[in-house]
């Protein structure tokens, strides 16, 4: 096995500034255990503080958790979506972290306010690891960040400013209050209240109609990014706006809230809540998973939000317990060492039973978004045809046809400057021999692209045949010239990069004079043919010659990791933990497998119409 050189020399990284900003958060937010010296009374005192705290910010921001109460189906579904994600993952945080000490804090808190808009309405820092973070905080785009605002900010990447108050306050909905109405109506029926004063199950007083939720408008507030000087870095908005389906009258919420993720397939007719175990009337009910290419690289147990793994544990006690293990299991706990060490929070091997059962529990849900991952995916990438060029002594020529299967936006769409997503292509001969490949992985990792650093270094050749759709960054030097970069971030000899407004109006280049994003994306319902050769010289005999065919999306390549290691990664994540995280969690699109001799004929193969065949890891680490 190759040594992997990119990450092999770093040591264990912190969240840097985990430990260095808590005396800027309110007392009581941080999560880490109460130190040994406070004791008693003292420690008495500190969790009281805590407790307290918590309830002061519950009382303007309601938790996720709060409304699962009424709306337990909504709940399931947001917790494991990628809006649910957005605050919490690792890449995410060292990211803007590193464009923010790049760039000299000039970028503020532009990224993270559309990961956490409660904790940036709260003030918290920038930098803060999310195991100090308030709870609210940390559950990223929660239910109050869509039904606590009353204006239509457009398109402002996320800058909200949300409307306060506890769960009595009202809420913003697209169809109003009659229903509501109806249940306020019958306290002996939904065993409701509405006043602090009374005890009981509390619910919002009103809802207050708010149409512009089932607008594409509202999705373009965070989904069209602009920075500051103008660089236009996502234009998932911008590119469905200019599409055949928002031609048609169709939305973002048609395809990405409905019965099948990434197509229009009409709404679910079910109640919009459950009430003191009565449901209310069936409506339209919107579908909140929001599959997308995101997938977890966090621990399972504090992802997906789950309200019994946290009062089971804090975060920082999640990560010491060792779900690969085994911990929690028969098979386990019947052999572990009488003298085994566990950590503090995990001696009781009841506990850890417990903790193995919410896990299960938590892999059951991660396993039901990935099968809708695939699904909006498919419907975004698909294969067409197989054609052969020319099979003979000579070279086996072939192209194949990459297609769009979306009329809604580009594909990829949004932060297409980061999405991974290349097809691999393995010819071998009849002994098995392989004779021609193409986007196999490094050992970091990483195609075989200029930003592979086993490319880099002249340690492996440039993938001459590689196709894939991500969308480079090109940077502007200081002294001319542009270079293509992981991140849009300019190389420059300046000690002081900042990011600077526009010293010029930009209506003839209609962009920054400092970066681009070179598009490699495919257009609604388009299609591209990436040809392949295999010469003579690779040719071993006449054949027959089996062509392997996979397309694979990721969610961000490997190479960000090393891009952005700097600023270390939370949940004291290591760089290799994260990358192998990230390359484990590639989305297998397709797989087939055709056989071709060299005997002069030149088919056409539909590759749609083939079955998919039995996925071997080998390929992929080739």
């Amino acid at each position: 096995m190759k040594q992997n050189r990119l990450f092999s020399f770093v040591p264990k990284a912190r969240w840097l500034t985990g430990s260095l900003v808590l005396a800027l958060a309110l007392p009581g937010w941080a999560e880490p255990a109460t130190p040994a010296a406070a004791t008693g009374d003292a420690a008495k005192a500190m969790s009281a503080d805590a407790e307290h705290a918590k309830l002061f910010v519950e009382s303007k921001y309601p938790s996720a958790a709060t409304c699962r109460t009424c709306h337990p189906n909504h709940y399931r579904e947001w917790s494991v979506s990628a809006h649910a994600y957005a605050q919490l993952s690792p890449v995410f945080n060292a990211m803007q972290a590193t464009i923010t000490k790049l760039t000299d804090g000039s970028n503020g808190d532009f990224c993270v306010r559309c990961h956490t808009q409660v904790g940036m309405n709260l003030g918290e820092s920038t930098y803060m690891s999310n195991m100090d973070r308030h709870p609210t905080s940390r559950e990223g785009i929660t239910c109050i960040v869509c039904h606590r605002l009353k204006n239509d900010y457009g398109k402002v990447s996320g800058r909200f400013a949300l409307i306060t108050g506890d769960i009595l306050q009202p809420v913003y909905g697209p169809t109003g209050n009659t229903e509501l109405k109806r249940v306020l109506g019958q306290p002996d029926v939904y065993r409701v209240v509405t006043n602090n004063e009374t005890a009981g199950r509390k619910i919002h007083t009103d809802i207050a109609e708010f149409p512009a939720l089932r607008t594409s408008g509202f999705c373009g507030s965070c989904h069209d990014v602009t920075l500051q000087n103008g660089f236009r870095l996502e234009e998932a908005f911008s590119s469905f706006k200019n599409s055949p389906a928002a031609h048609r009258g169709e939305s973002c919420q048609d395809c990405h809230m409905g019965l099948i993720p990434g197509k229009k397939s009409g709404y679910a007719e079910e109640p919009a809540a459950i009430v003191g175990g009565v449901p209310t009337k069936p409506r339209r009910r919107t579908n909140h998973m929001f599959a997308g290419p995101d997938y977890s690289i966090i621990n399972r147990g504090f992802f997906p939000h789950n309200d019994k793994a946290a009062k089971l544990a804090t975060m920082r006690e999640w990560i010491t317990f060792d779900d690969a293990g085994g911990w929690g299991t028969d098979e386990f706990e019947k052999k572990v060492a009488k003298d085994f060490k566990f950590p503090k929070r995990w001696e009781s091997v009841d506990d850890r039973y417990d903790a193995r059962a919410i896990l299960n529990e938590q892999g059951a849900l991660l396993a039901e978004i990935h099968k809708q991952r695939l699904t909006v995916l498919r419907q975004g990438y698909q294969l067409g045809d197989l054609v052969v060029k020319e099979s003979d002594a000579k070279a086996l020529k072939f192209k194949i046809e990459v297609k769009s299967g979306t009329d809604g936006h580009n594909v990829p769409t949004g932060f297409d400057a980061e999405r991974l997503s290349y097809m691999q292509v393995f010819v071998t001969d009849p002994s098995g021999k392989t004779v021609f490949q193409s986007g196999d992985l490094d050992p970091n990792g990483d195609v075989r692209n200029r930003h592979s650093s086993y490319v880099h270094d002249g340690k492996l050749p440039l993938d001459p045949y590689l196709f894939t759709l991500q969308s480079p960054f090109i940077t502007s030097n200081v002294r001319g010239g542009e270079r293509e970069q992981v991140l849009a971030v300019n190389f420059s000899a300046d000690p002081l990069p900042f990011v600077r407004p526009m010293p010029f109006a930009m209506n003839f280049a209609g962009r920054p004079a400092g970066a681009r994003i070179q598009r490699r994306g495919l257009e609604a319902k388009t299609s591209r043919w990436p040809e392949y050769v295999v010469k003579g010289s690779q040719l071993t005999g006449p054949g027959p010659y089996k062509v392997r065919i996979r397309f694979l999306a990721a969610m961000v390549p490997v190479n960000l990791v090393s891009e952005i290691k700097v600023a270390g990664f939370d949940y004291n994540m290591t760089p290799r933990q994260v990358a192998d995280a990230l390359k484990n969690g590639q989305s297998l699109l397709y797989d087939k497998e055709i056989t071709l001799q060299l005997n002069g004929e030149k088919p056409t193969i539909n590759l749609a119409s083939m079955a998919d065949i039995t996925t071997q890891q080998q390929y992929a680490k080739k």
